[in-house]
Formats: C-alpha cells, sequence, structure tokens
C-alpha cells in the first residue's frame, strides 16, 4: 500500500468521526470577508486599535498549514484572494470545536468566525471563536511544485496547481483581464460582438485539418469549426460594417509548446477598410493591453528582449526571405531545381507535389519565423497560398495581406479580403484540385452570399492564446490553458 493510500484511509477514518457529531458537508456557512481585503485594510493598525474595536470577521477558505500546541492552535488559511493566520484556543472555542480542529488535515475547506488582533510578531490573525468544516479533503495536498514530474500534475490536474501555486493562478487572473480588455476594445471602437456556428458542414476559413463530429439526427458528419472567417463576412454582406468574434476554434494538428488542438481567438472585420488600417488598429490595440497591464513596451520574454514601440516593422515577403534565409540566392527563387537543392541541404521537407511557391512558404516557415523576434509585419504574401484575400491591382501575384510575427511566432494574420464572388469561385476550385492536405473546401453557399454584393472590407485574426504567452512570459502555450488538451497516461 502507497502512503498516499494510508494517508486517504486515515482521513476517511476521520471523516467517520466527525460525522458522529457534525455535518462534513453543510451549506449554510456565510463568508463575508476576503484575506486580501482585510489584509489590505488593516496590516497597518496597530495592537491596541484592533482590540478596542473589536473588528468581527466571518472568513473561509482552505487549511495550508496546522501548528497544534496542545490547548492552542495556530492555521493558515487560504482563500482566492491570498492567506490568513488563525488562532485557536480550547477554552475559549469549547471542547467540541477544538475536538473538530484536530480531526481536520491539510486541504480541509473551512468556515472560521472571530475577531481580528495581531501576535507578539505583528502578524494580522483571526482570534478564532467558532470554526466549521466546509468539505473533508480525502486526499493530502502535493507537498511542492519542482521537476518533470509535477509539471505533469500542474497540467494533468490544475486544480492542484492553483491551490498550491500564486503564480499559475495570477496567469489565469491576467489571462482574463487580456481578454476583456480586448473585448472592451472592440466593443468601444463601435464593433459588434456576434456568436457563429461551431459545427460546419463544410471547414474552411483557414487552411487546417479539422475535427470530425456527427450529428446523429440529420445523420451528418460535420466539422469542429477552424475558423470563424466565412460565417463573419456573412454578416458584413448582411449589413453589419464591424463585427468581431472572441472565439474557439479546432485544429486536428500536432501538440506542442505553441500548440493545442482546441484555441482561443479573435477575429474582427470592418468594411470599407484595407490591410494597412487593420496594422495599425492591431497595433494601438497592443498599446491598450500593455497600458491595463502596467507593462512597459519593452520588456522580456524568455530568452527575447521585445521592443512594443509603435510602429511595427515591416517587410515584404520575399524581402524577408532574402534577408533572413541563409545563403539564398534570391535571383533563383523560382528556379525549381536549386529550391529542391536549397531545401535539401537545410532539412527542409517538401512533398513531390509542392509547388514553387509552396516551396517558398516552406523556406520562410522554416528559416525566417523564428529570426522575427520584435514586432514586425510581414506583408504582400502571394496569391496562391491566400485564397481569401484581395490581390494588389498592380501586382495580381500579390495579395493585401500581414502576418505578424513576434518572438519568431505568428501572432496575427490579416488581409484585404477578396470581394469578387468570380475570383472566390476560381481560387475555391483551384484548392480543391490541389494536392495539399489542409486545402479549403469549395464553400458554395459563400460564394452565393458574394454574389450578393461584399463591400471593401478588411479583416484579421489574432491568437489570443499565443498572445497571453507573451504577456506572461511563459514558454509554453500549457502554461496558459487552465486545462491543456495531454497524452493519456500510460
Amino acid at each position: 500500500m502507497t502512503e498516499e493510500n494510508k494517508l486517504i484511509i486515515e482521513r476517511k477514518k476521520k471523516l467517520e468521526e466527525i460525522k458522529k457529531k457534525y455535518k462534513p458537508y453543510p451549506n449554510s456557512f456565510k463568508k463575508l470577508d476576503n484575506t486580501s481585503a482585510l489584509i489590505s485594510d488593516h496590516s497597518d493598525t496597530d495592537k491596541e486599535s484592533l482590540a478596542n474595536n473589536e473588528i468581527n470577521v466571518s472568513i473561509s477558505g482552505r487549511l495550508l498549514t496546522i501548528r497544534n500546541m496542545g490547548n492552542s492552535s495556530f492555521a493558515n488559511l487560504h482563500d482566492e484572494s491570498g492567506n490568513i493566520q488563525i488562532y485557536l484556543q480550547k477554552k475559549q472555542v469549547g471542547e467540541d470545536y477544538y475536538s473538530l480542529f484536530n480531526n481536520l488535515d491539510l486541504g480541509d475547506i473551512v468556515g472560521v468566525k472571530g475577531k481580528l488582533f495581531k501576535t507578539k510578531t505583528g502578524e494580522l490573525t483571526i482570534n478564532t471563536e467558532t470554526i466549521e468544516l466546509l468539505s473533508k479533503s480525502l486526499r493530502p495536498l502535493p507537498e511542492k511544485f519542482h521537476g518533470i514530474a509535477d509539471i505533469e500534475i500542474k497540467y494533468r490536474q490544475r486544480y492542484l496547481d492553483l491551490m498550491i501555486n500564486h503564480d499559475s493562478k495570477e496567469i489565469f487572473k491576467k489571462r482574463s483581464k487580456i481578454i476583456s480588455t480586448i473585448r472592451n476594445y472592440f466593443i468601444l471602437d463601435g464593433y459588434l460582438e456576434v456568436e457563429t456556428p461551431m459545427m460546419h458542414m463544410i471547414p474552411g476559413g483557414a487552411a487546417a485539418k479539422p475535427f470530425v463530429t456527427h450529428h446523429n439526427s440529420l445523420d451528418l458528419d460535420l466539422y469542429l469549426r477552424i475558423a470563424p472567417e466565412l460565417f463573419l463576412k456573412r454578416c458584413v454582406i448582411g449589413g453589419y460594417e464591424k463585427v468581431f468574434e472572441i472565439n474557439r476554434s479546432f485544429r486536428n494538428e500536432g501538440l506542442s509548446v505553441k500548440h493545442n488542438p482546441e484555441f482561443t481567438m479573435i477575429e474582427f472585420y470592418c468594411a470599407y477598410e484595407n490591410y494597412l488600417y487593420l496594422m495599425k488598429l492591431i497595433e494601438d490595440l497592443f498599446e491598450n493591453i500593455l497600458e491595463v497591464l502596467d507593462l512597459n513596451p519593452k520588456f522580456d520574454y524568455q530568452d527575447y528582449e521585445i521592443d512594443f514601440k509603435t510602429p511595427f516593422s515591416k517587410l515584404k515577403f520575399y524581402d524577408a526571405i532574402g534577408e533572413y534565409a541563409t545563403e539564398i540566392d534570391i535571383t533563383k527563387i523560382n528556379d525549381r531545381a536549386y529550391l529542391d537543392q536549397y531545401c535539401s541541404s537545410r532539412n527542409i521537407k517538401i512533398s513531390d507535389s509542392s509547388s514553387i511557391v509552396k516551396t517558398h512558404l516552406d523556406i520562410f516557415e522554416k528559416l525566417v519565423e523564428k529570426q522575427l523576434v520584435n514586432p514586425t509585419f510581414v506583408t504582400h504574401y502571394p496569391t496562391e497560398v491566400s485564397p481569401l484575400s484581395r490581390s494588389f491591382d498592380d501586382s495580381p501575384e500579390l495579395v493585401e495581406r500581414f502576418e505578424l510575427f513576434i518572438a519568431g511566432r505568428e501572432i496575427a494574420n490579416g488581409f484585404s479580403e477578396l470581394n469578387d464572388p468570380l475570383e472566390q469561385s476560381k481560387r475555391f476550385k483551384t484548392q480543391v484540385d490541389s494536392n495539399d492536405d489542409e486545402k479549403m473546401s469549395y464553400d458554395e453557399d459563400f460564394v452565393t452570399a458574394l454574389e450578393y454584393g461584399m463591400p471593401p472590407t478588411a479583416g484579421a485574426g489574432i491568437g489570443i492564446d499565443r498572445l497571453i504567452m507573451l504577456f506572461t512570459n511563459s514558454p509554453s502555450i500549457r502554461d496558459i490553458l487552465l486545462f491543456p488538451h495531454m497524452k493519456p497516461k500510460k
């Protein structure tokens, strides 16, 4: 029998003893105070004032430490906002309450009523008058969070991480603040928040492998949303000029420090604007987030120093390859034989069916992205790999599109939207005929919608999870997801 199992048996025995006199899972305790407010309001109050004013408190939380000294005890009580010390005297709380306390364990949730005072060392403490068990912890808390094994615990049992680790709890508070800041920014700018379907008959809006599910009543296979783009543009066609959605999307891809198959993003669309407007808006949005988080525009992220000074750098796609792809001869960028030799020498995997342009994209993703540390808009992408973007009038082989890279990762993607239904139909057909396993499907209804007319429109998506990684200095996407996907335990 493991040590943990022995402890569980002991705690269950204690529970049975408690049940003889008390209801161990009551629902009647009223919490009136929290630890952070008590400490904030009274940490500077002297002993005499606390004694004279008799400040009554009613608080609840989890026991994290217990120090029993015979007829008196100290314990540390933890609630959502922080920790506070409680003190019990047998002669004050009585035999029954003190006996109950002696049957408590670390992790038990209790309700405490009493008065504030300060110990000889000046620590703000609650002089307990009554204590009530609200929930018995039958499993012992983990002692520490260090090393690989504990990382597994953090991700698989996040509730334990939140119980013990203050830094983790603060990360998720900051996550909530960032998302609410983003939402408020768009609402104040006149955008309408909308909701679009999460199950699609046709996977669309991005090049990615979808998850497949089945609707029993309709006897129909559906696809979990890989992006809300085509539905949001239907809203613009319908007459809404500014729309956004903070959404969950799903892509059937591998797990890594920067990929989770289920992720959060924002997509937004504005009629009568173009991709240049989007870049300026994103700069302004990030400045707003930095201000709300009280972050300096220049801060450290892992091994990088990131400078969010605006305007962000701008670099055309092929100029970026020429500048950052080691020893590439940009004059031979369209030479198939040269590209194959170049990619082979740098272990860049390309398929036999890859077009020259898709090979350009492979080179960019393999060699260029990781070198874009400070915020950089890469613009002028090839039309072939941008089937939903509007082409430049004077350069139809390139599109009015950008991707924003920070710390070597794509953070945002935006473009002037293609609103020519005939051209869109043509590009969908080209996608369908390709051998790419992440190709887009032909969405006939979307083409029909475009035939009614969509105004000139600009739209972008921002990966909120990766953005939160940056602003919380988190090395892995799993650190900023409450419940990340994990491989099953063997």
